[in-house]
């Protein structure tokens, strides 16, 4: 359970770290991307690009 969790942690992280390239393709503003702001931080949690990117990936994967 606790790797699953490291898992998506770091894979939040990766995307919050290249929201910007995602912006521009389209990602990051799909219905279900979270922006908020909160004690003075704005907040970005991309739950629908985190599954379609990981759908990719496995596809990809299997593909290989």
């Amino acid at each position: 359970m606790i790797r699953w969790i490291i898992v998506i942690f770091l894979a939040l992280m990766l995307i919050n770290w290249f929201s910007p390239l995602l912006q521009r393709l389209g990602l990051g503003k799909l219905p279900g991307d979270f922006r908020f702001r909160l004690f003075g931080r704005d907040w970005f949690i991309p739950l629908t690009t985190t599954v379609l990117l990981s759908l990719a990936a496995g596809l990809i994967s299997r593909l290989l």
